[in-house]
């Protein structure tokens, strides 16, 4: 089993409407999907880049983690319990294995925002896009992302559009709206974090180095989310994806972003 982090989306473990969230992301993209070679760049454990098969497409899902990519071919690659036809393997999103134009569709779903330099993930994402092909960003929205240790670059629309114009020479950026009941969750929960974090008074957190900081986190989480209970947590809520929408007008709280980059600017090598 994958390790409970508080970062990768993992069923029963997740709050729905988190889940639901990143459910979202992946149907506006199957939406625009064609045909072809596919990277899910940051699968994870696989379960959003097994949405992705179909018979006329060959999916590859790249994670960070070999022991997570190794997990998600276990699960959802050839002969698994719930096998696809879906390859997995462990790679860097800022160093792709990829020869360039491999892919006619890239999809980096929030990942971008782990990167201290971004643009080194993007030029990857560019690179292996075909030249007929298209890139999907999909990371939080700067300005309604709750503190969290594993975002280290957050972006709002235009930042998020401008770092990709550099690579890709057609570009949009929409949202991913909640709904009331969405953004009543995503409140109660916002509201619960504030009060936990109301006991480090003297913001040690923040003092502390970055990689003690994600230590405390990911040991503290299963057990501040036992301690809360389902209910306050958002598991088991039954939120799922219907309660997100895509829209072109951004708000301050509009959870996601949603980017659609397309004609990847060609270097000549160094």
């Amino acid at each position: 089993m994958a390790k409970l982090t508080g970062e990768r989306p993992m069923e029963g473990h997740t709050p729905d409407s988190l889940l639901a969230l990143h459910d979202a992301g992946y149907r506006e993209v199957i939406a625009r999907l064609g045909s072809g070679r596919v990277l899910d760049v940051g699968c994870g454990v696989g379960m959003e880049t097994a949405r992705f098969c179909a018979p006329d497409r060959r999916v590859v899902g790249v994670d960070y983690d070999a022991a997570t990519a190794a997990l998600a071919r276990r699960d959802f690659g050839p002969g698994g319990p719930r096998g696809t036809d879906a390859e997995f393997v462990a790679m860097d999103g800022a160093s792709l294995g990829f020869a360039a134009g491999s892919f006619d569709a890239v999809c980096s779903s929030h990942i971008i925002e782990h990167f201290v330099m971004p643009e080194t993930h993007v030029a990857e994402l560019a690179r292996v896009c075909a030249d007929d092909g298209t890139t999907f960003v999909i990371t939080p929205n700067a300005p309604a992302d709750f503190e969290n240790p594993f975002h280290v670059y957050l972006f709002e629309a235009e930042q998020l559009a401008s770092l990709l114009r550099l690579f890709f020479a057609d570009v949009q950026v929409i949202g991913l709206e909640g709904d009331a009941v969405l953004k009543d969750d995503f409140a109660a929960r916002r509201a619960s974090g504030e009060k936990l974090l109301k006991f480090d008074v003297l913001k040690l957190r923040q003092r502390m180095p970055r990689s003690w900081y994600v230590w405390s986190y990911e040991h503290a989480l299963p057990v501040v989310y036992k301690a809360l209970g389902t209910k306050n947590t958002g598991i088991g809520s039954g939120l799922d994806d219907s309660h997100f929408f895509a829209t072109d007008a951004i708000a301050p709280t509009t959870p996601v972003l949603f980017a659609i980059a397309r004609s990847p600017r060609r270097f000549p090598p160094r």
